[in-house]
């Protein structure tokens, strides 16, 4: 870093007068940052702005689907025996539903050994047989005759089971477990084809018989190679969960109208996020106003959205305003929702309703138009709120760039005053310098008139 001792010839505080210089040169400077702020504030701003249209848009999003409209649910008389989900296509009503048995697979377990790496079985041939294919010879050499070997050559024989190796912990801990890979098929296993070794050969005792699942819908026997049932009730499926006979659980499928009142209450949340954020940016009483005040585009999409409110749908059903569900616009713009009277839409009109969201024919729903236009606003090609975003991004390049070519002016500036200083304080100390001699010289003088 340079030291520079100014002012020592001609007394002045050149630095700060510099520095002052300079303050008033860099005016128009600050104007420019101030006003980049201000553009990222008001792309900030649109950014948040987006972000709630996007927000209402996904609230939207059911709203305009008849299979969402007319969503169904499932009430169990107890959930020990099996749970169950429904689609839009599932049939309303009541359903007795018994689970008889559930789904399994075979499971065999062989006796224990003392070692479960120890190549001391036989070699030869084990014979697997599954029922209603071919049976199949998993080979067993002198380099798989441990557990783990013959485990290993059974599940790569592709023989229609798979092999595992538990530990039950007693003092020949080891057992080979064989399960099967179809429900309604079982398996025998025949490990007499190995000779050899100091091992017993394996035998195998059955813990588990292989059963399909076994339900009982209205006394009608229905049989699954799953735990999961789908089909035996339209629409319904059933995941298993425990079997008891004789015992029946009460299925009632009915139509979700709680849903269908969430989704409506989702859009009024939505859209008075929208609203109460382009108010927000208005001046108030008590506050200024926001970085979008009076921003005409922003505007554009209050009123589109405003006027969509409003809109008139005619379709065959007893209700073509959203008003009719109990919507109502406050001084504020912002919307109420009368509980009492869209639970009487809900539970006594629901077609009607239907019909005024998602629309009929070839006619667009409320709920429908709004979401179109919202995509179009919203969209990151060619999106209003897309070019909006350009526009200012490409002010707040310019403006970078005309801070850029400022600065190195501004450096040249300061440079050029700092050079014209310098030569002032050289030419202040020369002068200094011959005044200081010329008194010398004036002093050594003799005095005129005087005497010796």
């Amino acid at each position: 870093m340079s030291i520079n001792f100014t002012g020592l010839s001609s007394g002045l505080d050149t630095d700060n007068i510099i520095k002052e210089l300079m303050s008033v040169e860099k005016r128009p400077l600050e104007r420019l940052e101030s006003d980049k702020q201000w553009m990222n504030s008001r792309l900030e701003a649109l950014s948040a702005f987006e972000g709630k249209l996007d927000s209402f848009l996904s609230r939207i999003g059911n709203l305009d689907s008849t299979d969402d409209i007319r969503a169904k649910s499932a009430n169990l008389s107890s959930d020990k025996y099996f749970s169950a989900s429904v689609s839009p296509d599932a049939d309303v009503g009541t359903y007795q539903v018994e689970v008889v048995d559930l789904a399994q697979v075979e499971k065999e377990v062989s006796q224990g050994y003392d070692d479960k790496t120890a190549n001391e079985f036989g070699t030869g041939t084990i014979t697997i047989s599954v029922d209603g294919q071919d049976p199949v010879g998993v080979e067993i050499d002198d380099t798989s005759n441990s557990l783990e070997g013959i485990r290993d050559a059974i599940n790569d024989a592709d023989a229609g089971v798979s092999a595992t190796i538990i530990n039950d912990g007693t003092a020949s801990p080891y057992r080979l477990v064989l399960t099967g890979e179809d429900t309604s098929a079982g398996f025998a296993v025949d490990a007499s084809g190995l000779s050899g070794g100091t091992y017993n050969n394996p035998t195998f005792t059955e813990t588990q018989t292989a059963q399909q699942a076994h339900v009982r819908v209205d006394n009608i026997d229905i049989y699954s190679d799953t735990n999961t049932i789908s089909g035996a009730i339209e629409g319904v499926t059933l995941d298993l969960l425990q079997a008891e006979q004789g015992v029946d659980t009460t299925l009632e499928v009915d139509l979700d109208k709680a849903s269908v009142k969430g989704l409506i209450e989702d859009f009024v949340a939505g859209y008075n996020e929208v609203v109460s954020f382009v108010t927000g940016q208005s001046k108030t009483e008590d506050s200024g106003a926001g970085v979008m005040s009076g921003d005409s585009g922003m505007n554009v999409v209050k009123r589109n959205l405003q006027n969509r409110l409003t809109t008139i749908v005619d379709n065959s059903g007893n209700f073509s305003a959203l008003s009719e569900l109990g919507l109502e616009t406050q001084r504020d713009g912002t919307l109420t929702l009368d509980s009492e009277k869209l639970d009487d839409a809900v539970e006594n009109d629901l077609g009607s309703v239907e019909k005024l969201l998602v629309g009929e024919d070839s006619s667009d729903g409320i709920a429908v138009q709004f979401k179109d236009y919202l995509e179009s606003a919203t969209n990151s090609t060619d999106g209003f709120l897309a070019g909006r975003e350009q526009n200012i991004q490409s002010n707040i390049r310019r403006i970078d760039s005309d801070i850029l070519r400022m600065q190195q002016r501004l450096e040249k500036r300061e440079e050029s005053l700092r050079s014209q200083f310098r030569a002032m304080e050289q030419m202040m100390s020369e002068l200094n310098s011959q005044s200081d001699f010329l008194t010398r010289q004036m002093d050594s003088m003799p005095k005129i008139g005087s005497s010796d």
